[in-house]
């Protein structure tokens, strides 16, 4: 209703146009993930491979409805690579 002053659209980036989250969304930790396994690659991959598995992990957790996996999965097994790698490195 548009009555008593009320206007029909509010300011674009109010919480109820853009649904409130409580947390960083699905692509952000994805993408992060994915940034840090590919950096751990060449540098801290003992650090960086873990960050990146984490960050997978609760990027997958909330893609779960969502068709979009690739960043998520990618994350997850560069991730998972990097972190062999660096304490294959270690332990030779």
């Amino acid at each position: 209703m548009a009555s008593f002053g009320h206007r029909t659209r509010g300011y674009p980036r109010s919480r109820g146009r853009t649904w409130q989250r409580t947390g960083p969304d699905r692509a952000s930790l994805a993408i992060t993930g994915a940034i840090c396994a590919v950096a751990g690659f060449f540098v801290l991959g003992i650090l960086l491979g873990p960050t990146a598995i984490a960050c997978g992990w609760l990027s997958l957790d909330r893609t779960r409805r969502s068709p979009r996996k690739v960043p998520t999965l990618i994350a997850l097994v560069l991730g998972t690579i990097d972190t062999l790698l660096a304490l294959t490195w270690l332990v030779f």
